[in-house]
């Protein structure tokens, strides 16, 4: 991954780019390789023409397709969840703008990230591929069937909401696996839940109250065409 100095960007993107990291850390997040890959990564690159002079705040924002890019602080903080190790292997389940996933890879995993919609994915594939960012695979698909020939991971995020906890992909965590995901009906209350799989069991702990888009089965209509 390019460096903040090589992309150029050390005047306001990068003095905003230091700033989101700031006020992440001063909302508790404290694992410094994911602290590390968002002080580099150019999140002006992954948001739409229209959000570029507020890439850095902290509030999601719109992609196209019906979609969203989470806020800087909850896409750290699920990161710093899985708990990841160099070279873990993370199945992520909503590519969207590719942000998230770049994150991941720049925290040391490697990447099997899934979207539903070609066009999203397509342009995830451009901006990682255009960042240089090894490590991350992406695959047009229907999130709830994960990536079963590439199972077992040892972690799993999910940046979109099921109504509960998807068991297909559950069955893809390896021993010792973590995963972590927004659960709950697309209008009302959604709750993070993290798994963990230890000795042949699933343990589910509740987390944050949070707001995501609806997962949806199948592939979006252009995919299908």
């Amino acid at each position: 991954m390019k460096s903040t100095g090589e992309n150029g960007d050390d005047g306001k993107a990068g003095a905003a780019r230091r700033a989101m990291v700031e006020l992440i850390r001063r909302r508790g997040v404290r694992d410094e390789r994911v602290l590390a890959a968002m002080a580099r990564l150019p999140r002006e690159l992954f948001v739409p023409q229209a959000n570029i002079a507020t890439a850095y705040a902290d509030a999601p924002w719109p992609i196209g397709e019906g979609q969203t890019i989470s806020q800087p602080y909850i896409i750290a903080y699920m990161t710093e969840a899985l708990a990841l190790r160099p070279g873990e292997r993370v199945l992520e389940i909503g590519t969207g703008t590719g942000y998230q996933a770049a994150v991941l890879a720049g925290a040391g995993a490697r990447v099997w990230t899934i979207e539903r919609n070609p066009v999203l994915a397509a342009r995830a594939r451009r901006v990682l591929d255009a960042l240089k960012i090894e490590g991350v695979q992406v695959r047009v698909g229907d999130g709830y069937d994960g990536w079963p020939e590439e199972a077992p991971f040892d972690g799993i995020l999910v940046t979109c909401a099921p109504p509960e906890m998807p068991a297909r992909l559950t069955e893809q965590l390896a021993e010792g696996g973590r995963m972590i995901a927004p659960v709950g009906p697309v209008h009302g209350a959604q709750q993070l839940i993290r798994l963990r799989h230890a000795a042949g069991r699933l343990t589910a702990y509740e987390d944050l109250s949070v707001a995501f888009v609806p997962m949806l089965p199948g592939l979006a209509a252009a995919a299908r065409e």
